[in-house]
């Protein structure tokens, strides 16, 4: 049996500790369970523990766990969001981590002004270049948040990259602090609707350098639940 709970609470101090030592108040960095492939329970018990905010990759998948969870928490989506489940997401999320091109931003323009509603997103970033990652290139940032400034109902509140993996978390660390320095410089450019706050960076073998680096959000899955099945 894994002990989320026991887990949550070790996360959440090495969070406190990383920042308090990096002389940040640990009140700025936010944990985010990432839940995919996770069931419901697992979830239900992570937020029992003090986890506020859930994570899913999959518009269908988030559907059937937050029936079952209720609404204890606040979900993201920070997998890739394909353009015709944009209007179910509006319905799940609270935030949607993934943005990365104006084409999907005007479809969530779109319906979300058919719900009279507004959407907080993150601009997801490829800073690496992959091939295999979804995310806008670095020199397509600002472009993209300069169109998207004029779309009434969209709100970009952050930043959220993966970068590549590496077995020492120390690799990241570059990748973390140029998607700092770009959330510093871009807010200058004083853009409509545009507030970059959060720095969603961070996973499970690498979110004490994130916050090192001034995440604001982490997305934690293994550390918490354990590692997944290689059935799933």
């Amino acid at each position: 049996m894994v002990d989320i709970t026991g887990n949550c609470q070790r996360v959440m101090e090495a969070i406190a500790d990383v920042a308090a030592r990096s002389g940040r108040d640990p009140q700025q960095v936010k944990l985010l369970a990432a839940t995919k492939t996770q069931p419901a329970p697992a979830v239900r018990a992570a937020i029992e523990a003090g986890v506020r905010l859930v994570g899913e990759n999959y518009v269908q998948e988030a559907q059937a766990k937050k029936e079952a969870v209720g609404g204890m928490a606040e979900w993201h989506l920070i997998g890739h969001l394909q353009s015709n489940k944009a209007r179910a997401a509006l319905g799940l999320f609270s935030v949607i981590q993934s943005l990365d091109n104006l084409r999907l931003a005007r479809i969530l323009d779109r319906e979300a002004r058919e719900r009279n509603c507004d959407v907080d997103v993150l601009m997801e970033v490829n800073l690496a270049g992959e091939r295999s990652k979804t995310g806008v290139a670095e020199e397509g940032l600002a472009p993209l948040l300069r169109e998207g400034s004029g779309l009434s109902r969209i709100r970009v509140k952050g930043l959220m990259i993966v970068p590549p993996f590496a077995e020492d978390p120390e690799a990241s660390r570059p990748y973390f602090r140029k998607l700092r320095e770009l959330r510093d410089s871009l807010n200058q450019l004083g853009l409509p609707n545009v507030a970059l706050e959060e720095l969603s960076m961070g996973m499970t073998h690498d979110y004490r350098v994130a916050v090192a680096e001034g995440s604001t959000l982490v997305r934690v899955g293994t550390a918490l639940f354990g590692p997944r099945s290689p059935l799933k």
